[in-house]
């Protein structure tokens, strides 16, 4: 049974979408200050990975908390185009530890860990969509998926 990819291409065209496109190099380029520039020659950036939301990953990680880490990892891995998006959630060492992890604008999971037993566990569970505050009243902040329950507040 062929299974489904745990990530989505985001449309890249549509207008008003961003996704960082220009003005990494373009403009520096021919700057003759710059002491690496070699006679002029310098790389334009290698490959940007844009247009890819991994947002089923990070459901899928939560939905297997409790679950043995190398079975979780290596359906995981077997699912995605690369393994780094994994460790974004996933900590493997107690000092890479987070409470929780901003994967966009307004998007926010649960910090996942490997326990000793080799078991992945939620690092704050107590930690929920009631315990964030949004940065502005624009967008709709949400926490493994569910709106933040609390307003905006302009005075902070």
């Amino acid at each position: 049974m062929n299974k489904q990819l745990l990530y989505r291409k985001v449309n890249t065209t549509a207008h008003g979408v961003h996704h960082r496109f220009g003005g990494d190099f373009r403009d520096e380029r021919q700057r003759r200050s710059d002491p690496e520039l070699d006679g002029g020659r310098r790389s334009m950036g290698g490959r940007v990975r844009r247009g890819l939301d991994y947002t089923p990953l990070f459901r899928f990680l939560l939905a297997k908390v409790g679950a043995d880490w190398n079975d979780v990892f290596s359906e995981a891995k077997s699912r995605l185009d690369r393994t780094d998006p994994i460790f974004w959630l996933v900590a493997l060492r107690p000092e890479d530890e987070q409470e929780y992890v901003r994967t966009g604008e307004s998007s926010y999971f649960s910090g996942l860990r490997v326990n000793a037993q080799g078991k992945l566990e939620i690092v704050n569970p107590a930690l929920g969509p009631q315990s964030l505050e949004p940065n502005c009243a624009c967008c709709t902040h949400t926490f493994n998926g569910v709106r933040f329950t609390k307003k905006y507040d302009p005075s902070k």
